[in-house]
């Protein structure tokens, strides 16, 4: 879908969109506008029962004399608690409401809001980054006839007083929504087509953004002991990969230590020798997500130019069983040294990260690392779709990471970490094994398991098996791959390290 600006001219529009807000008080464009079509607006609200009220709006046909063929408001709710995440998910909502109609372009005219703190140049970038997000399908492997679910919308055009002020503004977040957007396509991709050589290609891609990838192969994980990997690698012809990727962004000496992100790609989880149920089991393609999270956050930094130094980190491998692949009770050492009892192979996840954290920590000496993985699903069972989990070892770092959720919509939830869980991941024959006794606290025996790799470096591990596919369309997220985290993280590098 293309979106573009300019300055108002109601009267040029395809389908007009109005955003109104409690109150019904439209700015003074709207309002002429009205006048000229003889209250054809307040007359629409007064009989349609239009109040301005959020997830509210109205659809009808504009009379003759106005220029355009139909009129959509949209209710804004209260004007004076409208936040930017508000705005774009009205924005998304706009899509919605036009691909409804079967529009191919609407004319989204935007004013300054009474009572609202944020100014039209950002009011009508924020209406036109949840638009773009909203706006996203996969339809690679549709045949051109089957069309269902596909977008119509084709261009949304935003009439707005200082349009090349809203467009300055609405150029960044732009760069982070095609972030999101690679991480969906990568999330979403079968894992015949996306698989550790592949995504590691995928990977390869940021160089043209200037983003440095260094991609080591399996006899350069073996070299550096990485037997955690490995091990979880070895059931299947998919040869495993590691990619190290550093943006360096950072002007002044005193910026120049990184922040580091790891993420966990398992391509294909199937469980290994501890298989799974087969019901349900194609969802395990997405297995990657956290690697696709990094991935993401990384173009969209590099995108703009961000002024600040980020290292990343992504174990790749694919989870099969054969006749090669690893046993329950095999002990593997990982590159740390320490000796780990695979009690369930379905439990891969955190081998990989083990390995992956530890060369990231060894290698980059990061000021924090952040890692993300679609880890347990007894985080589903606490959290439900909604949040993430969040586990730390530092809690400023926690606080600024759950404040940067918050401020995307995407949200996180810390959990506890004490050394009271770590007797549940203690092995008779090895220095520990990677699941917990029974079926409780699995989400936190995890954590405990990865914080044994990170030495005293602050870290923050967030667990996303519940947010990283949906079921359910939301506002700016549309069903299937969602991308949660890369805002997150986005929001968090800027906010905090960014220039700093």
């Amino acid at each position: 879908m293309k979106i573009d600006f300019s300055e108002p001219n109601l009267s040029k529009a395809t389908t007009l969109v109005l955003g109104v807000p409690v109150g019904t008080r439209l700015g003074p464009q709207a309002a002429a506008f009205d006048k000229a079509v003889a209250g054809a607006i307040r007359h629409a609200m007064e009989t349609g029962r239009f109040e301005g009220k959020r997830k509210q709006a109205l659809r009808f046909p504009a009379p003759a004399k106005a220029g355009v063929g139909q009129i959509l408001l949209i209710g804004l709710g209260e004007a004076k608690s409208l936040t930017a995440t508000d705005l774009q998910n009205i924005g998304g909502e706009i899509v919605d409401e036009l691909q409804a109609a079967k529009e191919t372009h609407g004319t989204l005219a935007v004013e300054a809001i009474p009572g609202c703190k944020v100014k039209p140049a950002e009011i009508a970038a924020n209406f036109a980054y949840g638009a773009r997000l909203s706006s996203y399908r996969f339809g690679k492997y549709r045949k051109e006839k089957a069309k269902e679910g596909q977008l119509v919308l084709e261009r949304l055009s935003v009439q707005v007083k200082g349009a090349a002020q809203a467009k300055r503004c609405y150029q960044p977040l732009e760069k982070i929504g095609e972030g999101v957007f690679f991480t969906r396509d990568l999330v979403s991709e079968p894992a015949n087509v996306l698989y550790p050589e592949t995504l590691a290609k995928e990977a390869a891609t940021l160089r043209r953004l200037g983003v440095k990838v260094d991609i080591l192969d399996e006899k350069a994980m073996r070299e550096l002991g990485m037997g955690a990997l490995l091990g979880v690698a070895q059931g299947s012809v998919r040869k495993p990969r590691l990619v190290a990727l550093s943006w360096q962004g950072a002007k002044r000496a005193k910026d120049k230590r990184p922040i580091a992100l790891v993420g966990k790609g398992v391509t294909f989880d199937s469980g290994g020798i501890s298989i799974k149920p087969s019901a349900h089991m194609e969802d395990m393609k997405w297995d990657m997500g956290g690697s696709a999270v990094v991935l993401g956050v990384f173009r969209a930094l590099a995108a703009r130019k961000a002024r600040v130094n980020v290292v990343g980190v992504v174990g790749l491998v694919e989870n099969m069983p054969s006749g090669t692949a690893q046993r329950p009770g095999d002990v593997v050492t990982s590159m740390s040294g320490q000796t780990i009892e695979v009690i369930n192979t379905d439990a891969e996840g955190r081998l990989v990260l083990a390995d992956a954290l530890w060369y990231c920590q060894d290698r980059f000496k990061p000021r924090a690392i952040i890692d993300l993985a679609t880890l347990t699903g007894a985080i589903i069972v606490a959290l439900g779709m909604e949040y993430a989990g969040l586990f730390s070892s530092d809690d400023k770092l926690a606080k600024k990471l759950a404040a940067a959720g918050e401020e995307e919509g995407e949200r996180l939830w810390q959990l506890p970490l004490d050394p009271i869980y770590d007797k549940d991941i203690n092995s008779d024959i090895a220095d520990m094994k990677n699941v917990g006794a029974g079926r409780g606290a699995g989400s936190i025996t995890a954590a405990q398991f990865l914080k044994r790799f990170v030495g005293d470096i602050p870290w923050a591990h967030i667990d996303i098996a519940g947010v990283t596919w949906s079921n359910q369309a939301k506002p700016t997220v549309p069903k299937g791959g969602t991308g949660f985290g890369v805002r997150l993280l986005h929001r968090f590098i800027t906010d905090n390290y960014e220039g700093k």
